[in-house]
């Protein structure tokens, strides 16, 4: 894994908007191009389990598209610790990558920063999956870490607060609310 001197960039579009787990100085708005907000991995170990695996956000690469999120800066003196913490829950399973991408910051900056794509030769990617499927995966499934349709709800709410919105998440949640309702 690569060394990083200097104050550390976080980029964040799932979880991390609404759960970072890490003490920050500054958190803003950025946009990463190349890469779209995807339910594209399988959970097997926060919000499903092997039996019945459920779906997380993943950063799935779209060179035509972008995704809007958060970036955090974690100040140079805890930034090793900030890394050795994303690690240990991003890369349980080796289904995300560490990246180390530009980002656009909502002032116009350009920052580098660490974000965690999908590993798409990895057996947990499922990009095949549409909105439907996705749903009633979502819906059913439940981990260590709670419902999985949580996690979505979760989501969507911590991209409201922030201004933002995903129309394709939107549009999941209403999907699966009704399944769980009815």
């Amino acid at each position: 894994m690569a060394e990083h001197k200097g104050d550390l960039w976080v980029f964040g579009y799932g979880s991390l908007i609404w759960h970072p787990g890490f003490d920050y100085a500054e958190k803003c708005l950025a946009t990463l191009d190349g890469f779209v907000r995807s339910f594209c991995m399988t959970s097997v170990h926060y919000r499903g389990t092997p039996e019945q695996p459920g779906l997380v956000l993943a950063l799935d690469e779209d060179a035509a598209n972008f995704c809007e999120g958060v970036a955090y800066r974690v100040p140079e003196t805890n930034a090793e610790a900030t890394l050795e913490y994303l690690r240990e829950r991003e890369l349980v399973s080796y289904a995300y990558l560490e990246a180390w991408l530009s980002i656009r910051l909502e002032d116009g900056r350009s920052v580098r920063s660490v974000t965690y794509i999908m590993n798409r030769n990895h057996t947990q990617y499922r990009g095949d999956l549409d909105l439907e499927r996705q749903a009633e995966v979502i819906a059913r499934a439940e981990g260590p870490r709670g419902p999985n349709a949580d996690y979505l709800f979760n989501t969507v709410e911590g991209l409201a607060a922030l201004g933002l919105h995903d129309a394709d998440l939107t549009a999941l949640a209403d999907m699966v609310r009704a399944r769980r309702e009815g």
